[in-house]
């Protein structure tokens, strides 16, 4: 009998051995697939048999179906999927440490400083209540990470690897959408926007940009009309944050006035009419959104409490209490305090010739020395002090001297205009937005989610 070189038989071997393993991963596979497709089929003639239309394949049966084609295509074997990590997360409190929290979880100050004494650790002790810390343990309940949730859009994970803690940065991004809605004002600003389901920030905003333009106190009449053009920010398809107002018209009584967002070349952001002349002015016309003026500037007024002739030399704005009392231009609080004439009260200092007065604030959200920037809430409507109701009383002083807060705009510093050299790149960028408005315009400002 003749025998087979030792050569031929180890590659004979090695081919049978080669031809196994496709068969088993062909049988494995085909034997997969035949269950899938034996399922759909089974729910498709049940469906049918019932009189139903035929429902479409269904997508986890094609997404496994694909996912076994593609591995006999590669010649890769199907591997499981890592279980998740099963986290314990804790809340941080006020005054709470990181030892403390360990210790909720379980944990010893030597996780603590296993954790923190790696090259990024340092920056797990910078936490704040209300944010999470998240512990993931083996099954000897020995610590194998850590992860440190600051909001829904970032987290940092700490895992152990080869005996050290090493780290990881998730970020998640925002989905922006854009959303017009159209206010028809009846009494106010405030209560328009609430009505159509505005943000008090966006209807805030809305107001700074307008309120260089736009007297709030005198110029809205009922029925006026304000079209929005604005950006909101969705996360797992749920609102999380308002963006940017791209562009703004308002019908005052007949007379429109509109504002388009735009980022000239060297960065600067700001809000133009179409021809390019920035809404933004030196002061606002009035530092809030309001209901009336129920006291005008006036050097011989009788004051109503003390029934004395004293001049009265500012305006009041009869608002509702917690109305949000804005700055009316760029400054620096010189002081903010309490009388018990003027009640809770904030000074600001504009540059060297201007200062402004608002008083009878329920609360005060600036202190003196602060920085604060035109729009800037500084405190709310309330009626401390020597006040009848709830109104803000607003004063406007030029070089020391009183001036009438309505009309003080007159001699003020004109808008700035973008430069020639600008407005043509100026033009392009607000084209969209400008026909966004008109086609609102004309098909009655849907409101609503775009």
């Amino acid at each position: 009998m003749q025998r087979k070189p030792k050569g031929a038989t180890r590659r004979q071997d090695n081919m049978t051995l080669a031809l196994d393993r496709e068969r088993l991963l062909w049988g494995g596979v085909s034997l997969l697939v035949l269950v899938l497709l034996s399922q759909l089929f089974m729910g498709v003639f049940d469906s049918a048999s019932d009189g139903d239309t035929l429902p479409a394949a269904d997508p986890l049966v094609y997404a496994t179906t694909q996912v076994a084609w593609d591995a006999v295509t590669e010649g890769q074997v199907l591997e499981p999927h890592e279980p998740a990590i099963n986290w314990n997360d804790v809340t941080v409190r006020n005054g709470d440490n990181l030892s403390l929290i360990f210790s909720r979880a379980g944990f010893s100050d030597r996780d603590v400083y296993e954790v923190t004494s790696s090259a990024t650790g340092r920056e797990l002790r910078k936490i704040f209540p209300g944010q999470l810390i998240g512990f993931a343990a083996d099954e000897n309940n020995a610590l194998m990470a850590v992860r440190h949730i600051e909001s829904r859009l970032k987290q940092t994970v700490y895992s152990k690897s080869e005996g050290q803690f090493v780290s990881e940065i998730i970020m998640r991004e925002t989905q922006t959408r854009e959303r017009s809605v159209a206010l028809t004002i009846d009494s106010s600003l405030f209560l328009a926007g609430d009505r159509e389901g505005l943000s008090g920030g966006i209807i805030m905003e809305l107001a700074a940009i307008l309120g260089g333009v736009i007297d709030f106190a005198l110029d809205p009449r009922q029925g006026d009309e304000i079209i929005i053009l604005f950006e909101e920010n969705f996360l797992d398809n749920e609102k999380f944050s308002d963006g940017d107002i791209l562009a703004a018209s308002f019908n005052n009584n007949g007379r429109l006035v509109e504002a388009y967002r735009y980022t000239d070349s060297s960065g600067d952001t700001g809000y133009f009419d179409a021809d390019g002349v920035s809404m933004r002015k030196a002061f606002l016309k009035a530092p809030l959104d309001f209901t009336r003026v129920s006291s005008s500037f006036n050097p011989n007024r009788l004051h109503p409490i003390y029934k004395t002739k004293r001049p009265h030399r500012g305006t009041d704005y009869a608002a509702p209490r917690g109305t949000p009392v804005y700055a009316a231009g760029d400054g620096r609080v010189v002081e903010a305090g309490y009388t018990r004439p003027n009640g809770n009260y904030v000074f600001i200092q504009h540059g060297e010739g201007f200062k402004t007065h608002y008083l009878h604030l329920n609360k005060k959200r600036v202190k003196r020395g602060d920085r604060v920037k035109q729009g800037q809430v500084i405190g709310t409507v309330g009626s401390t002090g020597a006040a009848t109701g709830p109104h803000l009383h607003y004063e406007f002083l030029v070089n020391g001297v009183h001036r009438n807060p309505r009309t003080v705009h007159k001699i003020l510093p004109k808008a700035k205009s973008l430069p020639d050299s600008e407005l043509e790149l100026f033009r392009a960028a607000i084209q969209q937005p400008v026909q966004r408005l008109a086609a609102l315009k004309m098909n009655g400002a849907v409101t609503g989610a775009e």
